[in-house]
């Protein structure tokens, strides 16, 4: 086979599997929440883009997938904003978990959801948005857009990217998402490992820049609430926050909590599924109270246990905490550990974190632990809360850690703005 016809082979392929993809959304959209803010936040969309984009508009087009992803751009849209006025900034999710917390969010000029990668959609989209600048952030790479962007001549980026030799790109049948990376100006890398996998396949045009998630914790650190509930719910005693867990982190962290009454916790869950939140109230000795069913007069000095039951206040809590534990390491990943690590908090979390580098970084340090089992965790506490000089080392680890990785946001825009 050709390499011609190889191509248009497995773009028919692709755009064939990404519409099957569309439509079992929107049919598990009879049934499942998320796939229908999924679809309904499509609809109409380039009817809403036309209203709102004027022709004029210098844009700057920045995609993430989800929250997460989001939270590595903010600081590359934030210094868009504050050095570069004159553009507009169009801010794109492909996932609901991501849009629907953030649509509201004050630093772009226009949120979307990302139309679906067929042919048309992109063309009728870069119509609408007409970028001058487009940035990817950490993995998207969506084929129709990329070679339509380098069609049109748009400067375009990715950044925070991270590459494994497993993944597609590497493989003797990605020769269409090799073909997708000549689209970027240049590639910011977060590893040396990255760049070289791509120099591997004759990539040059790589920077090791870094994450931007550093950046972005240390703005965060800078710019915490005081949160009176949580400050009369401690009082004068230590405390534990579990943040973004699931049914399996709840499991081996309940008789954390009830082995240890002279310990405060606040547990914030990923998702507000109450029965979990239920079994939490019910199972802790010590007493536990729903953060929404609290106020100003709520005796919540009484209770062991604080659920979180909200979202936003997550990072502002670990400013109160002594120890912290990461959900998602008994699912596909765990979440965000930089935003305890930039509080100096010693930190668990469960086995599946080796996609995540900042997890391997911290746990080769001996700032950050895996734990696998209660008895797991309870050997990592107990040393953790009895040991004051080893408590001060693992903080004092995973501050340096978190403020020696700041600077990525800089040198992106050096190079991609500044030039």
């Amino acid at each position: 086979m050709s390499r011609k016809i190889a191509i248009v082979t497995f773009m028919f392929l692709y755009n064939f599997c990404v519409a099957v993809y569309a439509r079992l959304i929107a049919l598990a959209s009879l049934w499942n929440n998320k796939a229908r803010l999924w679809t309904a936040g499509r609809n109409g969309i380039f009817d809403r883009m036309a209203r709102a984009i004027s022709p004029s508009d210098r844009i700057v087009w920045i995609h993430v997938a989800s929250l997460g992803e989001f939270e590595q751009g903010r600081p590359v849209i934030e210094r868009i904003k504050a050095n570069y006025p004159s553009y507009k900034i169009l801010l794109t999710f492909f996932s609901p978990s991501g849009y629907e917390v953030r649509k509201d969010y004050k630093g772009a000029d226009y949120i979307f959801y990302m139309p679906i990668d067929t042919p048309r959609n992109v063309r009728r989209f870069l119509d609408l948005a007409h970028p001058e600048i487009a940035i990817f952030v950490k993995y998207e790479f969506w084929i129709n857009y990329l070679t339509q962007l380098k069609r049109r001549g748009t400067r375009t980026f990715v950044i925070s990217a991270i590459f494994r030799r497993n993944s597609i790109f590497f493989r003797s049948y990605g020769f269409l998402w090799r073909q997708a990376l000549d689209s970027f100006e240049q590639i910011f890398v977060q590893n040396e490992e990255s760049r070289q996998l791509l120099h591997g396949i004759g990539f040059d045009n790589v920077v090791v820049a870094g994450d931007t998630r550093f950046d972005r914790v240390a703005a965060i650190a800078e710019g915490v609430k005081r949160i009176d509930i949580v400050e009369r719910f401690k009082g004068d005693k230590a405390l534990f926050v579990a943040g973004s867990t699931w049914g399996p982190d709840e499991d081996i962290l309940m008789p954390l909590i009830n082995n240890n009454p002279e310990i405060k916790f606040v547990i914030v869950p990923h998702e507000m599924d109450e029965c979990r939140i239920n079994r939490i109230l019910t199972e802790t000795r010590g007493g536990a109270v729903r953060y929404t069913r609290c106020d100003g007069s709520t005796p919540v000095e009484r209770y062991q246990v604080l659920v979180l039951d909200t979202v936003g206040l997550l990072s502002s809590v670990y400013r109160y905490a002594s120890w912290a534990y990461i959900g998602g390491g008994f699912g596909t990943g765990i979440h965000n550990t930089l935003e305890a690590a930039i509080f100096a908090l010693p930190i668990a979390f469960g086995p599946n974190y080796s996609k995540f580098k900042e997890a391997r970084d911290m746990v080769a340090l001996g700032a950050a632990t895996k734990v696998e089992t209660v008895t797991d965790l309870e050997a990592w506490f107990a040393p953790m809360r009895d040991n004051k000089e080893l408590r001060a080392k693992v903080s004092s680890t995973a501050k340096d850690y978190t403020l020696k990785n700041i600077g990525a946001t800089s040198l992106i825009m050096k190079i991609a703005f500044d030039n």
